[in-house]
């Protein structure tokens, strides 16, 4: 049995403004560690990828399209173009192969090699439900032709991206224009 200063002492300490505050702040306090723990947990057990698992997988994938659609050697044309349509898909893939025979000839006259390395590449677009995002690369391209030496320049390439069944590939890619800015951003630069 509780003693009449026992049960005082009890009702003063809920009296007490300070006291009360404090502990129903290390209630809400406990509650919100449970629930953020079992969200936690839960995610992790979810089994699908997070939003920055996708993104860096596209990016990845589609940092190495552009790669591959930006180097070829003319000694090994064939397998070059095998490597640009695992690559890529939708208009894109179908334009690779109904050019194909146009491309290797060209390649055989020029008698060059391109070798490409991808400096930096961001998405600028992802959406995971529609499998698709659009990506942005400074790419560097060392050109040797057949005789003469070699030359190295630096571009920027855009390119849409598709999720396939075998994973990201490139739907289309183009050449950004020097100058050329985001929408709604001024070309000119900054004083």
């Amino acid at each position: 049995m509780t003693t009449m200063a026992e049960r005082a002492g009890f009702r003063g300490w809920l009296r007490d403004p300070l006291t009360a505050t404090a502990a129903g702040l290390c209630v809400i306090t406990a509650v919100f560690a449970g629930w953020s723990g079992w969200s936690w947990y839960s995610a992790a057990q979810a089994g699908t990828p997070s939003t920055s698992q996708a993104r860096d997988a596209a990016l990845q994938a589609g940092e190495q399209a552009v790669q591959n659609l930006s180097t070829l050697d003319y000694r090994s044309a064939s397998r070059g173009l095998d490597l640009w349509e695992q690559s890529s898909t939708g208009t894109l893939h179908t334009e690779l192969i109904a050019g194909r025979t146009q491309f290797l000839q060209a390649i055989a006259q020029a008698r060059t090699i391109t070798i490409a390395h991808v400096l930096d590449g961001a998405l600028t677009a992802l959406d995971t439900h529609a499998g698709t995002a659009t990506i942005i690369a400074a790419v560097q391209l060392t050109v040797t032709p057949a005789h003469g030496t070699a030359v190295v320049k630096q571009t920027r390439l855009t390119g849409q991206l598709t999720r396939t069944a075998s994973g990201w590939k490139l739907s289309s890619l183009s050449q950004v224009a020097v100058g050329a800015a985001a929408p709604g951003r001024s070309a000119s630069p900054v004083p």
